[in-house]
C-alpha cells in the first residue's frame, strides 16, 4: 500500500479569488496530481489574492500547521506589479531549489518566447517542498509532465520526475507515480519495489 501524502495546492489570483471569474488553477492541479500519483492524496486547497503577506502566511500554514509534504502554487509569477508569488515563497524558504524554475522555463520556451518573463521558484521549508507553477492549466501540465514525442518518448523531462526523490531526501513520504503519466527518477539505491 502506497503511503498517504498531504499536498497543498494554492491558486494565487486577485480576480478568481474575488469571484470575477472561475478559478482554473486548483482543478488543474488536483486533476493532474490525481492522475500522476498512486499514493492516497489529501489535498489542502487555497484560493487567495496576489498579496505577498497573505501568500507567505498561507504557505507557512500549509507546511507548519497542515503538515503538507508538497505545496504547489499557480499564478502570480510574471513581471506584473501584482505578481509577488516568488517573493512570498522566498520569504518562507529555508533553502532554494533553483533547478525547478530553470527547467520550467526551458519547457515553456518550447511554446512561447515570453517564458523568459516567468519567475517561478522552488524552495524547501522544513520537510516540505514548495514549487511555484505557471498560471495556465495547459502550462501546469506541460511543466509537471514534460514534453513527449508523438510516440510517447520523453523529449524534455518534466519537473515532477525529480519531486519524489527530493521529498525522499527531505524526509517525506515515498511518492509513487503512474508511469503512463510520468516516471519518477530515483537512483537505484533509493528505489523500493512497486506496491
Amino acid at each position: 500500500m502506497s503511503e498517504a501524502v498531504r499536498i497543498g495546492i494554492v491558486s494565487v489570483s486577485d480576480r478568481a479569488s474575488s469571484g470575477v471569474y472561475e478559478d482554473k488553477g486548483l482543478p488543474a492541479l488536483q486533476d493532474w496530481l490525481s492522475r500522476a500519483l498512486r499514493n492516497p492524496i489529501h489535498f489542502e486547497p487555497r484560493l487567495i489574492p496576489d498579496e505577498r503577506a497573505l501568500i507567505a502566511q498561507t504557505l507557512r500554514e500549509l507546511v507548519d500547521e497542515a503538515r503538507c509534504d508538497l505545496v504547489l502554487s499557480t499564478g502570480g509569477t510574471g513581471p506584473a506589479l501584482r505578481d509577488v508569488t516568488p517573493e512570498a515563497t522566498l520569504d518562507v524558504a529555508d533553502r532554494e531549489m533553483p533547478g525547478f524554475g530553470e527547467q520550467m522555463r526551458q519547457i515553456s520556451l518550447r511554446f512561447v518566447p515570453t517564458a523568459i518573463l516567468s519567475r517561478q521558484v522552488a524552495v524547501i521549508r522544513g520537510k516540505s517542498l514548495i514549487i511555484n507553477l505557471p498560471g495556465q492549466p495547459k502550462a501546469i501540465a506541460e511543466t509537471l509532465e514534460g514534453l513527449k514525442s508523438s510516440d510517447g518518448e520523453t523529449l524534455v523531462p518534466g519537473i515532477f520526475a525529480a519531486v519524489p526523490y527530493c521529498i525522499d531526501l527531505i524526509g517525506g513520504p515515498y511518492l509513487e507515480t503512474v508511469e503512463a503519466v510520468l516516471k519518477a527518477f530515483r537512483p537505484k539505491s533509493a528505489q523500493r519495489p512497486a506496491t
